[in-house]
């Protein structure tokens, strides 16, 4: 368990491990939080803004965030060929402002760091994660007129 420090934001945050049986609420959230982005990118799908997120999920590597106790967002950290994929990391748009998705980014990178990973994620273009990202560290690998693909090398440890 961790907590944030901004003021309105939750005081306990924690991270589980995902259940098969949350794909449907991960893909709801998922649903509202890209809604705005993929309506002004013209990408935007009812059905496959959910299904995409079905076809990729994987509990295996997915965990849930819950703040205060109540379902909060959802990351994904999931194995690739030369380190890490962050994907399908949603913070609820209530909580979105507060720190906490700082606050989770900061502890799976920690992970990371420890063991030397890189990570990698993409991000939406025009999407305002992407200034989260950045303020870890990431920076633009390629990108094109939908997607941003960043990466982050691993932070020195001692």
């Amino acid at each position: 368990m961790s907590t944030t420090r901004r003021p309105g934001a939750p005081t306990r945050w924690t991270l589980r491990a995902a259940e098969p049986g949350d794909v449907e609420l991960i893909a709801e959230l998922r649903a509202t939080v890209l809604r705005a982005d993929l309506q002004r990118l013209g990408r935007f799908d009812e059905h496959r803004v959910r299904q995409r997120l079905r076809d990729s999920y994987s509990s295996e590597y997915t965990s849930i965030i819950a703040a205060d106790g109540d379902f909060a967002g959802c990351v994904t950290l999931r194995p690739g060929e030369d380190g890490r994929w962050l994907e399908h990391f949603y913070i609820a748009p209530e909580l979105q402002g507060q720190g906490l998705g700082s606050a989770v980014l900061r502890a799976l990178l920690d992970r990371t760091d420890a063991e030397n990973v890189t990570v990698r994620l993409n991000v939406l273009q025009g999407s305002a994660a992407r200034r989260l990202y950045e303020r870890h560290g990431f920076v633009v690998e390629t990108q094109d007129p939908v997607d941003i693909f960043m990466v982050r090398q691993p932070a020195f440890t001692s």
